[in-house]
């Protein structure tokens, strides 16, 4: 491989939220989903020429950075939109959140597909509207989509948005195209928007396919919106940028204005410049970040499969975080987070955060050298393999 993803880097003193985020030493954060793998050195080389530079004020985004993105999307994903069909902002989840109030009022319903990304909750939350939540059907080490109550659901005259996370997080579906359709024409149905949080859409294992929503046809893109970033795929989220991508004109309007209220409308150079670097440049360290995150995964089926056999592992599709069902230990998974800490030295996200329908189950973040990951495993089954949880 050219690039070095067993390399332990230190995050400490950082003020890294994944890894300083606890007064406490000796502890894996195996939760916040950022990677423990420095960025693709193309990234890394513009960010220090603009360092050099020794200016930083206010930016303005070029011409290349527009061209970048599409041409990224149209290669890789056989999805093509226009520059005027994106509006940067600095954030996915203020993306959504600005979404939402430009395309609902407050006592609205905004579906989700639980368990999900936590922030789904706040951004409905906090723009006045209800979430509806259209629980996934889990059937051992694998989630579906319940279409019938879904129908229901979009049916209410109160229900205006449809949050899909497409990858999903947290249970690491890669939704395929019937599945993607049926939620568009469920949806269309009842004047219900697709709004699709696509941020982790290049961390996809072979051979499942990220299929873009907006590029279902001409009709879909017409009536869905559509959130991306570089951030997930080359690490380098706290640069805060993302693209909203929206064929209507419209609904675009309206995006605009909501995203220049709630004073989203600006980024940074950094964020610019790293996006233009990730997609023109990047490709080839993506490639082998996948290939070893890949052999990540593998490595913990077999882990749990020999050490931790009753505890089932979701299959992974997409992502670089893995979902495990630890009801039978019969704790919270509030609980069980904190015993992890506390008695192993390892951190995971709790299956809480994710709505009810989590409950039980935690997140692992596998995006880290194999090394720091085996360590932190061999800490979990430590305490999963005591005589009771409770003890």
């Amino acid at each position: 491989m050219k690039f070095d993803f067993d390399k332990i880097v230190e995050r400490h003193d950082t003020n890294s939220y994944k890894w300083d985020s606890l007064d406490m030493e000796n502890v894996i954060p195996l939760w916040v989903a950022d990677m423990d793998f420095k960025t693709a050195p193309c990234i890394i080389e513009a960010l220090r020429k603009r360092v050099e530079h020794g200016i930083f004020g206010y930016t303005r985004v070029p011409d290349k950075y527009y061209q970048a993105t599409i041409d990224w999307f149209a290669r890789r994903h056989n999805w093509n939109f226009n520059a005027s069909d994106i509006i940067y902002t600095s954030g996915v989840v203020p993306a959504i959140s600005a979404i939402i109030k430009a395309l609902t009022v407050p006592g609205d319903k905004v579906i989700i597909q639980t368990p999900v990304y936590n922030c789904f909750f706040s951004s409905i939350r906090n723009n006045g509207c209800e979430a509806s939540e259209n629980e996934l059907i889990y059937n051992g080490d694998y989630y579906t989509i319940d279409f019938d109550d879904l129908e229901k659901r979009a049916a209410d005259p109160k229900a205006k948005v449809l949050l899909l996370c497409n990858p999903h997080n947290p249970s690491g579906r890669v939704w395929t195209y019937n599945e993607l359709f049926r939620i568009y024409d469920i949806c269309k149905q009842n004047n219900v928007t697709v709004v699709s949080d696509e941020i982790h859409c290049e961390l996809v294992y072979p051979p499942f396919v990220y299929i873009p929503f907006c590029s279902l046809s001409e009709e879909v893109a017409a009536c869905s919106v559509a959130c991306v970033s570089p951030s997930k795929s080359f690490n380098i989220a706290g640069l805060q940028i993302a693209n909203i991508v929206c064929h209507d004109e419209e609904m675009r309007k309206k995006i605009d204005k909501a995203i220049n209220i709630n004073e989203v409308c600006d980024v940074n150079p950094f964020g610019v410049l790293a996006t233009i670097a990730a997609y023109t440049e990047g490709e080839p360290w993506l490639t082998e970040l996948i290939d070893y995150l890949q052999r990540n995964y593998e490595f913990l089926v077999s882990f749990f499969a020999e050490k931790l056999p009753d505890i089932p592992v979701v299959k992974l599709e997409g992502t670089y975080l893995v979902w495990i069902d630890c009801r039978h230990l019969g704790i919270t998974s509030g609980e069980l987070e904190e015993k992890l800490i506390r008695e192993g030295g390892v951190w995971l996200n709790p299956g809480s955060m994710y709505g009810d329908a989590g409950e039980g189950f935690m997140r692992i973040n596998i995006a880290c050298p194999k090394a720091r990951l085996e360590e932190g495993l061999n800490r979990l089954a430590k305490v999963l393999k005591a005589p009771s949880p409770l003890q």
